[in-house]
């Protein structure tokens, strides 16, 4: 095998190499903001089943959680929740919403913020759960904020739909 052959090889073997990592690349941006999207709202959704008895039915245990059990860790302080029915409500709605937008890849960016926000939230109100739950929740909410909804969702098929009917006009 000649020198000139031995390149020749080595440029073709770079080429194959540069192509399957392309490949992969492109299969990632596919498939890997769903799967934050899901591994974000899974936990969430399924705090959220917790909060309610039935259709629009907040359960008692809800607003008890935030009235006598949860407590705000500021400033070296523990707080009583203001607002403790609100505050459950809220929280229960969010828990099923927010994971569901998220899910379908719809307001992606905005849930993923809202989530976000619901950590810190609860970042405060237990805070010895940051390393097993809330860094990752974190990080996954700040993944999702960076890398938008993906070509698999809701989002984009409005985008695209938007962008036709302008492009039409």
């Amino acid at each position: 095998m000649t020198m000139i052959d031995a390149e020749t090889e080595m440029r073709a073997v770079q080429r194959v190499v540069r192509d399957i990592a392309g490949g992969l690349g492109r299969l990632a941006t596919a498939v890997a903001p769903p799967i934050l999207r899901i591994a974000l709202a899974v936990p969430f959704f399924r705090s959220g089943l917790t909060k309610w008895d039935g259709f629009l039915e907040l359960s008692p245990s809800a607003t008890y959680l935030f009235s006598d059990e949860f407590k705000l860790h500021v400033f070296g302080g523990i707080y009583d929740f203001p607002f403790p029915d609100l505050f459950a409500l809220v929280d229960g709605v969010g828990e099923i919403a927010l994971p569901v937008l998220l899910v379908l890849g719809l307001a992606t960016r905005f849930a993923a913020l809202a989530l976000l926000v619901m950590t810190g939230v609860i970042q405060l109100v237990v805070p010895e759960g940051w390393a097993n739950f809330h860094l990752p929740w974190a990080g996954l909410a700040l993944a999702i904020m960076a890398l938008g909804p993906g070509p698999l969702s809701l989002d984009r098929l409005i985008d695209s739909a938007g962008r036709r009917r302008r492009a039409a006009a």
